[in-house]
């Protein structure tokens, strides 16, 4: 099965290049060009099978975002020249994490259900079902480790530790409210709940902006939203748009990222399956069909897009 697993491209003003988990990032002089490849990782390891169409699906989600969000926080985004190609401003990286929580479900409910009653410095209620909503939507931080897990983290210890400054930490916070508010109305409106999500943030000209991916299903969950309450009120899952799917699936094939696991084996079918679950987000998420582009011609044309949008 065809898929884009990485790039390994040479562009004469090239400054450096950086292979992220899903990411191949090349830095130019101000300005960087980021290839959403179709690698997948789940509990921060890059599983051995690329998921055909998964790069396109997560940047032209993001694009969407990205470009529905502008108004509300300033973005890196320059320009989108290819379905897997994002050109941005190249930003310094602040080395944490935002993450937004509405309701109690996937990591958060692990810890809950453990007995744990205080996540990232918050402290939670007593008597949470999974999947219930928080009072309020909460920021549960973690580290960004460029490699191995990231680690949860309280505002009080980035703030101790000197990681990021109040005053910038302060803006964080405020943009990922802002972000998250603006996310939740835009999945209502395509019957979908904003359930979490994450947020990476840089800083550049003296100016933060959000960087990365915003709302799509590997950084985010969505519950459908007809029905929800019915289906909490009965103890029964919910029906939900996002990579957690993936995580479900390695869970019940014993695997959790831990030392001695192994990833279970990722068949021709279930790789198919894993494709057509992330097409089925795009179209949910965008309300539109997809348009699979073509792996024979793929690597040339985004050489060329990277190289005529930079010079």
């Amino acid at each position: 099965m065809q898929a884009l697993k990485e790039t390994n491209f040479q562009f004469p003003q090239q400054t450096g290049f950086y292979r992220g988990k899903v990411r191949d990032v090349y830095y130019f002089k101000d300005t960087l060009a980021m290839v959403a490849t179709d690698r997948i990782s789940a509990f921060d390891v890059v599983l051995p099978r690329a998921i055909p169409y998964k790069g396109q699906v997560l940047n032209q989600i993001a694009a969407s975002f990205l470009e529905a969000t502008k108004d509300v926080v300033p973005n890196w985004v320059i320009s989108q020249p290819a379905p897997n190609v994002t050109i941005g401003r190249q930003c310094e990286t602040f080395k944490v994490e935002m993450v937004i929580r509405g309701y109690l479900a996937g990591h958060a409910w692990r810890e809950y259900s453990a007995g744990k009653r205080t996540l990232c410095g918050v402290t939670l209620p007593e008597g949470l079902r999974e999947n219930d909503p928080f009072p309020e939507p909460i920021i549960t931080p973690t580290t960004k480790a460029s490699e191995g897990h990231d680690e949860d983290i309280s505002r009080e210890e980035i703030l101790k530790q000197g990681i990021v400054s109040e005053e910038d930490y302060l803006q964080l916070e405020a943009y990922t409210r802002a972000l998250f508010k603006r996310g939740s109305e835009l999945a209502a409106e395509r019957g979908l709940i904003l359930v979490d999500t994450k947020y990476e943030f840089g800083k550049a000209d003296g100016q933060i902006l959000v960087i990365d991916e915003i709302h799509t299903p590997d950084s985010s969950r969505f519950f459908y939203s007809e029905g929800y309450e019915d289906r909490q009120q009965k103890g029964e899952p919910q029906r939900q748009l996002s990579k957690e799917f993936v995580r479900q699936w390695l869970i019940e094939n014993g695997f959790q990222g831990k030392d001695g696991q192994q990833v279970p084996e990722m068949t021709d079918a279930k790789i198919s399956e894993i494709s057509q679950r992330y097409i089925e987000l795009y179209e949910q998420l965008l309300g539109k069909k997809f348009s699979p582009q073509d792996y024979a011609s793929q690597p040339a044309m985004l050489e060329k897009s990277i190289a005529s949008n930079i010079f």
